[in-house]
């Protein structure tokens, strides 16, 4: 069905005389550079739009896109076995009996390989960003270096920031497939900071376009020093934001459409900073009932 969506998605240009265009996509399987973007691309001021054709940028390996092809079939195969056998391949007893849950751990080089990293370097700032395993690979190190210091492009106004996010969960074909966290109410996190102030952003999956560029932010104050601390944030206190700003009208988090969660270190002092995660993890606190933190406005009250 998906592989059938796909062949859909790609028949529709090629009915709207984008020929060529429709073509690409139908072949792009089949080419080596076949991987999704998980973020857009970002352009900085000034700089000339790329506006080669993107058939141009195709190369056609047909051994690989075979190997590909029979790897997603593999995948859809393992999804069907997953969903007859439950919920995430878990059965519906052990689902519902559920109270925690680590969603993400770092204890080897793959584990690192589910994140991106970025800082203000692509629009032309001068922050430095890492990312490494810990002593005895039973952690994951954020560290690198906060520069304010704003490229002189005419046009960027701010600058200083450097961010952890993790990579959507990918199904057959590229799918994306959000986590359901409905079984969960809090946010369980084991750090250790340096006593800066970091912002943790859930993204959702969104159903239209335009609500590409929402998130749902709050923000932990690590201690520094040498211990360790648990944080638990219930998905309540997260508030509701649109291309970094606050809205008025805030509602409660989609739990079932989660699709990435990160973190963004953004305090406007430049030096070192380092930030040491043992696991993310999901929990289920029965004391906990409240849904939204924040007032609800009515939109046309009487």
């Amino acid at each position: 069905m998906a592989l059938f969506l796909r062949v859909l998605d790609a028949v529709g240009p090629l009915n709207k005389s984008h020929g060529l265009r429709g073509l690409y996509l139908l072949l792009r399987p089949l080419t080596e550079d076949s991987s999704p973007r998980w973020y857009s691309s970002y352009k900085r001021p000034g700089a000339a739009p790329d506006n080669t054709p993107p058939w141009q940028h195709i190369n056609l390996d047909i051994k690989k896109g075979l190997e590909g092809m029979q790897t997603h079939f593999g995948l859809l195969k393992d999804e069907i076995l997953d969903r007859i056998r439950g919920v995430d391949g878990i059965t519906l007893a052990e689902y519902l009996l559920e109270q925690t849950k680590v969603a993400w751990q770092f204890r080897s080089e793959e584990d690192l390989k589910k994140w991106i990293i970025s800082s203000d370097a692509v629009i032309g700032g001068k922050s430095e960003v890492y990312l490494k395993l810990g002593k005895n690979n039973q952690s994951a190190v954020l560290y690198g270096n906060i520069n304010t210091t704003v490229p002189r492009d005419g046009e960027t106004k701010y600058s200083g920031y450097c961010a952890m996010v993790s990579k959507p969960r990918l199904g057959a074909f590229n799918r994306r497939r959000p986590y359901d966290w409905t079984n969960f109410n809090s946010l369980h996190l084991r750090v250790r900071g340096d006593g800066r102030p970091w912002m943790v952003n859930i993204y959702t999956n969104p159903y239209f376009s335009h609500t590409k560029d929402i998130l749902y932010n709050y923000f932990i104050f690590t201690r520094g020093g040498p211990y360790w601390e648990e944080i638990r944030i219930p998905f309540s206190k997260f508030f509701y934001s649109y291309r970094g700003k606050i809205q008025d009208r805030q509602h409660s988090l989609c739990l079932d459409k989660i699709s990435t969660l990160g973190f963004t270190l953004a305090d406007n002092v430049d030096g070192p900073f380092q930030l040491e995660i043992d696991y993310i993890g999901l929990i289920q606190d029965h004391a906990h009932s409240e849904e939204c933190a924040y007032e609800l406005y009515e939109r046309n009250p009487k």
